[in-house]
């Protein structure tokens, strides 16, 4: 289990950091939340000081417990250090959820829609972008642009009603 890792630090290759990492947050649900950033800060430790996955992974897990406030520095400092395209979406999307979390939901639409709209957005991760732009909007008290967000992404999954769907969400902001 993980949680001998708390005690010592482990000289490990990237693969096998990558394992561990994996293993912390497949099994997170068992420990209590001080555990799961006490393990990830502990695995973290073991990177170089600016290493963004290590600082991705130290925020997500005090995003994970509920500590918003430690997490978003981290947040800003892994996507300024450079993350691969999975960790970047995943970490946009986390800030902006804490973001929302920390009742500053107009900063975590103008970064979620900056993403959307640019076209930097990986094409894998522009729902989940989307359904957290659509949890801002309603934060900011603006539900009509929230259910034409969300209806313009599912709009690309229906097999019928694509079209009168995309055409109608349209229609909510016009």
């Amino acid at each position: 289990m993980w949680g001998v890792w708390q005690d010592q630090a482990v000289d490990t290759s990237e693969d096998q950091w990558e394992q561990q990492i994996a293993e912390v947050w497949a099994t997170a649900g068992q420990f209590p939340d001080d555990h799961v950033v006490a393990a990830i800060a502990t695995l973290a430790a073991q990177r170089p000081a600016n290493d963004a996955a290590a600082l991705f992974e130290q925020a997500s897990a005090f995003d994970y417990a509920g500590r918003e406030a430690e997490a978003e520095p981290l947040y800003r400092q892994a996507l300024a250090a450079g993350l691969n395209s999975s960790r970047q979406s995943q970490a946009l999307i986390q800030l902006a959820s804490t973001l929302r979390n920390l009742r500053r939901a107009p900063e975590a639409i103008t970064l979620l829609q900056g993403q959307l709209a640019g076209g930097t957005a990986d094409p894998g991760m522009r729902d989940a972008m989307t359904a957290f732009l659509a949890l801002a909007l309603v934060d900011d008290d603006r539900p009509v642009e929230a259910a034409a967000a969300a209806l313009h992404a599912l709009a690309r999954h229906l097999p019928l009603y694509s079209r009168a769907v995309d055409r109608y969400a349209t229609e909510l902001t016009g």
